[in-house]
């Protein structure tokens, strides 16, 4: 009984009821979110030094990887000795800004699976108490996804954006010094734009459910997809396109596994 007059309030509830409960559920995660960005904040040699410059460090495990990669067939081609350039702060607050949004972006990455259950919170009134039910397992797939994501860019996307950018020169007059803000401003980009790249299964799983794709449309597109796929391939990587290809294969394999996920959307809607 008492779960009928739950649902009756909430089918009765207003436009601007909603939108105070969705402010609610942002104001909660922006909290968790500031909680994470002040250990962040704190924890500046570890993030920065350890973390944040690793991938200028020829030593880093992707440069070794691709090194050992290329050794056996027989060419060094992708070892590198050095990344030549020097790091410089050219604005009176320029490292106290960086500090402060790197921390905020490691409070955002770390929060993710809370801000997920937030939003969950606040879609599942207009969800079957069946798929209800499904709320741990969203936020556990949700998080995976972003998570793998983030690695993903760290490891593959910004080593190979800061090799290929790091050594590129038009002229041997210009001094590779490279302002911190735009090296952080590149690794943040490229590891968060890729979180959210790995998220499109569940984007297409919404999507699916309001009915505004099917997996027959997702078929038809396929062609444009990649081109789309390339393109943003292009955007958060080097222009060369063995870095392009790296990226954009993992990115066609979640839109091939994005159809899959709509078919079985279809096929328990229909029964």
């Amino acid at each position: 009984m008492g779960k009928k007059i739950e649902e009756e309030k909430e089918k009765e509830m207003s436009f601007l009821d909603h939108v105070e409960i969705l402010r609610w559920h942002l104001i909660r995660s922006t909290g968790v979110i500031f909680l994470f960005a002040i250990g962040a904040f704190i924890m500046k040699d570890f993030i920065f030094n350890k973390i944040l410059f690793a991938p200028k460090d020829a030593e880093f495990i992707t440069y070794r990887f691709f090194c050992n990669v290329s050794k056996l067939f027989g060419a060094e081609g992708l070892c590198i000795d050095d990344i030549p350039f020097t790091f410089q702060s050219l604005a009176m607050a320029e490292q106290f800004s960086v500090h402060i949004w790197t921390s905020i972006t490691v409070g955002f990455i770390v929060a993710f699976p809370f801000i997920i259950w937030e939003f969950w919170k606040f879609i599942s009134p207009g969800l079957y108490e069946k798929e209800r039910k499904g709320a741990v397992l969203f936020i556990i797939i949700s998080s995976f996804l972003f998570f793998i994501g983030v690695l993903f860019g760290y490891y593959v996307v910004t080593p190979l954006s800061v090799n290929f950018l790091g050594n590129y020169s038009v002229s041997e007059v210009v001094e590779r010094n490279i302002t911190l803000g735009s090296y952080i401003s590149l690794v943040r980009s490229s590891s968060l734009a890729s979180g959210l790249i790995f998220e499109l299964p569940i984007v297409m799983f919404f999507l699916t459910k309001m009915g505004l794709i099917t997996p027959e449309f997702l078929k038809k597109y396929r062609k444009h997809a990649l081109v789309v796929v390339l393109i943003l391939a292009a955007i958060i990587t080097p222009p060369d396109i063995i870095s392009q290809v790296i990226v954009g294969i993992p990115i066609m394999i979640l839109y091939e596994v994005s159809i899959s996920i709509s078919k079985m959307v279809i096929k328990r809607e229909r029964k």
